[in-house]
């Protein structure tokens, strides 16, 4: 077993602990969702608001390591491995992390979990940019478009110019804990301008390289 695969059990076996431990204590129905306001505007029953990121967690870890199997493009993959790897471990953090500010609203602690929340997701934003400047073609992991998936060279220039909208993306979302009034703009607008403007690209650049 590899390491990361080590670690990311050791963090679903805690929180399935955490969530034991805790059950009593929690209300029979457990907030699950706040607003950009940081009002809570979402519900469900204890067991779920309990055991539902624990039991995510199981069903990300089983694609995880089931994709880099199963992809064609396989030998792809492991070139990128460790960044992939890495990637995986944080956003196992990141749902532990969301899983325990969940857990500790509905036990009593106030807070704006907007704050909280904000830094997490410009990290994974930002580190989505690291991975994306180092995948390889493959059709699992990256900016997967019918162009990017048919040429190698439009795969390496896509993923160059992603990796920086990321990057920007991660910091625009840290930005939101300056401007909490349009922070849903600042991460939507940040993630959709990014996915658009690599679609865009990849198709040009591949009719650029047919032209050729």
């Amino acid at each position: 077993m590899k390491k990361n695969e080590i670690i990311i059990l050791g963090i679903i076996l805690i929180s399935f602990i955490i969530g034991i431990y805790f059950y009593s204590q929690m209300p029979d129905i457990t907030a699950s969702h706040w607003n950009t306001k940081g009002e809570v505007d979402g519900y469900m029953s204890k067991f779920w608001g309990v055991f539902l990121f624990p039991i995510i967690l199981v069903g990300l870890l089983l694609i995880f390591v089931l994709i880099p199997k199963i992809d064609p493009l396989k030998e792809n993959i492991k070139k990128f491995r460790k960044y992939f790897d890495s990637f995986i471990v944080l956003i196992t953090i990141f749902l532990f992390y969301i899983y325990c500010i969940t857990l500790a609203w509905n036990l009593g602690k106030r807070f704006d979990i907007n704050v909280f929340i904000l830094p997490a997701i410009g990290i994974i934003f930002y580190y989505a940019g690291v991975l994306m400047e180092n995948a390889k073609r493959n059709w699992f992991i990256g900016i997967r478009t019918p162009w990017t998936l048919s040429s190698d060279n439009v795969w390496d220039k896509t993923h160059k110019i992603g990796s920086k909208l990321f990057k920007i993306a991660g910091i625009i979302s840290f930005m939101g804990i300056l401007f909490p009034k349009y922070v849903i703009f600042l991460i939507l607008g940040s993630a959709i301008f990014t996915v658009i403007y690599t679609m865009v690209y990849s198709y040009l650049e591949y009719k650029k390289e047919m032209r050729n």
